[in-house]
C-alpha cells in the first residue's frame, strides 16, 4: 500500500510540474488555475446547486397540510369547549379577541406557502443585500489569484531555467575541477572549492519538483476546507429551513391550545434565525474575500519582487533562498483560508444573536459531535483497512 501511496504522490507530482511547467502559449493560465483549484474560492456551480436546492425543495411546503387542518380543528373544538367551560362556571367573561385566535391560525395553515414567504422576505432581502457584497469582492479576488497564480508560474520557470544552469556549470566545473585539480597549488584549489560548492548548493536548493507538489497540495487543503466550511453552512440552512416549513404547519394547530401558545412563535423566531444564516454566511465571506484580497495582494507584491513587475527577470539570490523554504509559496493565503473556514462555523451562534431563540445553537453543535464522530469511525475503518 505504501508503493502505491508514492507512486501516486510521484504521479501527481510529475503531472503538476508538467501543467505548471508549460510556456503560456500551450495553455492558457487561467484554465490552468482552474482545472487544479475550480473557477473561483468557492466553485460556482455548486452555489447554483445551493440555491437551486433550497428553492427545489422549498416546493414541498404542503406535505403535513391535511393533517395539520385536520389537527386545527380538533384543537379549535377542544379549545372552545375550555372558553365555553370557564364562561359556563363564571370563571371568565365573554370575550371576542381570544375566541378570533384560532380562526386566524387557522387561515394560517390554509395560506401556509404565501405565510412562509412573507416570514422569508426580509431574511432574503439581506442575504441578497450581502450576496451582491460578496460576489463583488469575489471578482477582485479571482483576478488577484489570476495575477498570482501567473507570478507563481514565472516563479517555477526560472527555477527551472535556474537548476538547469547550475546543473550545466556543475558538470562543466566538475570536468574542468578533474583535469586542472592535480596541477595547481592550495591557494588556487580553495579559491576554487569557494566558488564551486555554492553552485553545487545552489543546484541542489533549486529542485523544484517536490516543492511544487507539496505547495499545491497545501493551497488544496486549505481552498478545500474554506469551501467544505460554506458549503456545510448552507446545507445546514437549506435542511433546517426545509424541515421547520414542512412541519411548521403542526407547530400553528398545537398552539391553538393555551398549553403550547408560545409553539407558533418560537417557530417564527426559529424561522427567521435560520433563514438568516444565508446572509450573515455571505456577510461573513465578504469579510473573508477582503481579508483573502489582501494576502493575495502581499504575496503578488513578493512575488514580483522575485521574478520583477513582468515576470522576466528574476532575482537569482532571492529565488534560491526562497526555494530553500520548502514550498513555493509564503503561506498567507492559505492561512486566510483556513480562518475564513473557522469564521464560517460561527454562523449559527452569530444568528441567534439577533433572533434570539434556542434550540438553533444546541441542532448545530450536535451536528458538529455527530460529525466528530463519524470521522472518528472514519479513521479507524480507514486504519483498519489500509
Amino acid at each position: 500500500m505504501m508503493k502505491r501511496l508514492i507512486l501516486i504522490i510521484l504521479l501527481l507530482s510529475s503531472g503538476m510540474t508538467v501543467v505548471l511547467a508549460q510556456p503560456a502559449g500551450n495553455i492558457s493560465n487561467s484554465k490552468t488555475l482552474e482545472y487544479l483549484q475550480g473557477d473561483g474560492v468557492y466553485e460556482t456551480g455548486v452555489m447554483a446547486f445551493l440555491k437551486g436546492l433550497k428553492d427545489s425543495v422549498w416546493t414541498h411546503f404542503d406535505l403535513f397540510i391535511s393533517d395539520a387542518k385536520a389537527l386545527a380543528a380538533i384543537f379549535m373544538i377542544i379549545y372552545f369547549a375550555i372558553k365555553s367551560y370557564e364562561m359556563m362556571v363564571g370563571d371568565k367573561r365573554m370575550e371576542i379577541m381570544p375566541l378570533l385566535r384560532p380562526f386566524g391560525l387557522a387561515m394560517i395553515i390554509l395560506w401556509w406557502g404565501t405565510f412562509v414567504k412573507v416570514i422569508a422576505f426580509p431574511t432574503d432581502l439581506v442575504a441578497n443585500q450581502t450576496e451582491r457584497m460578496f460576489e463583488s469582492e469575489q471578482t477582485i479576488v479571482n483576478n488577484l489569484r489570476l495575477n498570482r497564480a501567473n507570478l507563481m508560474l514565472a516563479v517555477a520557470n526560472s527555477l527551472y531555467t535556474f537548476q538547469a544552469q547550475t546543473e550545466v556549470a556543475e558538470k562543466e566545473s566538475d570536468t574542468w575541477y578533474g583535469q586542472a585539480w592535480d596541477s595547481v597549488t592550495s591557494t588556487v584549489k580553495q579559491g576554487i572549492s569557494t566558488v564551486v560548492s555554492p553552485l553545487i548548493e545552489l543546484k541542489n536548493r533549486l529542485e523544484v519538483g517536490m516543492q511544487l507538489l507539496f505547495t499545491q497540495l497545501l493551497e488544496l487543503l486549505g481552498i478545500w476546507i474554506l469551501r467544505l466550511a460554506v458549503y456545510i453552512i448552507f446545507m445546514l440552512q437549506i435542511i433546517y429551513s426545509t424541515i421547520l416549513i414542512i412541519l411548521g404547519p403542526f407547530a400553528v394547530s398545537v398552539s391553538i391550545l393555551p398549553a403550547f401558545r408560545d409553539s407558533f412563535s418560537t417557530w417564527i423566531a426559529r424561522f427567521v434565525s435560520v433563514n438568516l444564516y444565508s446572509g450573515i454566511a455571505y456577510l461573513i465571506m465578504y469579510i473573508v474575500g477582503l481579508m483573502q484580497e489582501y494576502a493575495l495582494t502581499s504575496e503578488i507584491s513578493k512575488y514580483q519582487e522575485l521574478v520583477g513587475q513582468d515576470g522576466l527577470s528574476a532575482n537569482l539570490e532571492k529565488m534560491a533562498w526562497f526555494a530553500g523554504n520548502g514550498i513555493l509559496s509564503f503561506g498567507t493565503v492559505i492561512i486566510v483560508f483556513l480562518i475564513g473556514a473557522i469564521c464560517m462555523f460561527t454562523v449559527p451562534s452569530i444568528s441567534t444573536w439577533i433572533i434570539s431563540t434556542s434550540g438553533i445553537s444546541s441542532a448545530a453543535s450536535t451536528f458538529g459531535r455527530s460529525a466528530g464522530t463519524v470521522m472518528s469511525v472514519a479513521r479507524k475503518a480507514s486504519g483498519s483497512f489500509f
